[in-house]
């Protein structure tokens, strides 16, 4: 793709910009900043891949990555308005998801410990893991409101947090992963899979590219469940102070 094809595929963006306006969603500066934000970020970081894949250094692809979790874990701040040290759990939460299925991913011989290898499947299950995570802190925040009678009746009788809040924080959880289900359900069916695509349209025989594709629906459902799991359930607690009554 040369670069005038690119500029008039980019009036495309124009499209949500104006639905925004006129149905008064108040997105225009959101759409604007996270297309600039992307167009700033894939520039550097295409750059700087290059210069690891290079190097094929261990201690610069853990770095990358680390980086990767970082931003992650900040742009989940915002679906977790409210809650203390949001950013430190969305960090840990991709973290173990991440080392648990990486690990797994290398130790099996599904991927080789290589910048090229290891860097788009982790950039995947970060990002991933990135969604879910936030999907679950929505609904935390909505269902403590919502359902705030709910909770404290099961506190007054006797219940203590956790199991006051069990059913939102099953919920939260459910409504986080149901999207990534569904988009298993539905592969090579609704949606071609980039990788396998890629793949195929490489040269690589079709036998191979359905396993790498099937590795990756597998590692993200694992990693997008254990981060989730962990982000709600050491979050949850926030929402109750001291005397262990409802902040909201």
């Amino acid at each position: 793709m040369d670069t005038i094809s690119l500029i008039i595929a980019s009036i495309l963006i124009l499209i949500p910009i104006f639905i925004s306006y006129k149905e008064h969603l108040g997105l225009e500066k959101e759409i604007i900043v996270s297309i600039l934000r992307a167009i700033v970020q894939l520039l550097v970081v295409g750059y700087i891949l290059d210069l690891i894949f290079g190097l094929k250094n261990p201690i610069c692809t853990i770095i990358l990555i680390l980086i990767m979790m970082i931003n992650a874990a900040i742009n989940t701040r915002k679906r977790g308005q409210g809650i203390k040290n949001v950013v430190s759990i969305s960090f840990v939460s991709m973290a173990v998801g991440t080392i648990i299925t990486m690990t797994i991913l290398v130790l099996s011989g599904a991927i080789k410990f290589v910048p090229n290898e290891i860097i788009p499947v982790a950039g995947m299950v970060i990002s991933n893991s990135m969604v879910a995570i936030g999907l679950s802190y929505r609904n935390l925040n909505n269902n403590f409101k919502n359902k705030r009678e709910e909770v404290e009746v099961k506190l007054s009788l006797g219940a203590d947090i956790k199991e006051a809040s069990k059913d939102i924080l099953r919920d939260s959880i459910k409504i986080a992963i149901i999207p990534t289900i569904d988009s298993a359900k539905t592969l090579g069916i609704v949606s071609l899979p980039g990788m396998m695509t890629g793949l195929i349209l490489g040269g690589t025989s079709p036998l191979i590219a359905i396993k790498f594709q099937i590795m990756v629906t597998f590692m993200i459902l694992s990693s997008s469940s254990i981060s989730t799991m962990l982000a709600t359930y050491i979050c949850y607690k926030d929402f109750f102070n001291e005397r262990k009554q409802l902040k909201i």
